[in-house]
């Protein structure tokens, strides 16, 4: 079995809001053992004409675990949380 990542590439567009959303997001990740990879910190281009602000990456032991995850009652809370505060793209990638 390969692990799989969410890859989250996060626009914030109101602070203060989005900090309920990472409250929330942190107590879906814990529920679901995600293992955090990358939250957030410098972006630095390195090639071509994308420009994340926010970058998230989280590991989970399966695709199914990570999807598991995004269509969690715990995960929807936060999305919730995050409306209006965030434009969010997200994809799950398997790994090696």
């Amino acid at each position: 079995m390969s692990s799989a990542y969410i890859v989250s590439d996060i626009a914030v567009t109101n602070p203060a809001q989005y900090e309920d959303y990472k409250k929330w997001s942190t107590e879906a990740m814990k529920v679901h053992g995600a293992e955090v990879c990358v939250r957030g910190g410098k972006v630095e281009v390195l090639e071509g004409d994308w420009a994340p602000t926010r970058v998230v990456i989280l590991k989970f032991p399966s695709v199914e675990a990570a999807k598991k995850f995004s269509e969690s009652p715990e995960y929807g809370k936060a999305r919730t949380a995050r409306q209006g505060a965030a434009i969010m793209r997200m994809i799950v990638v398997e790994g090696v």
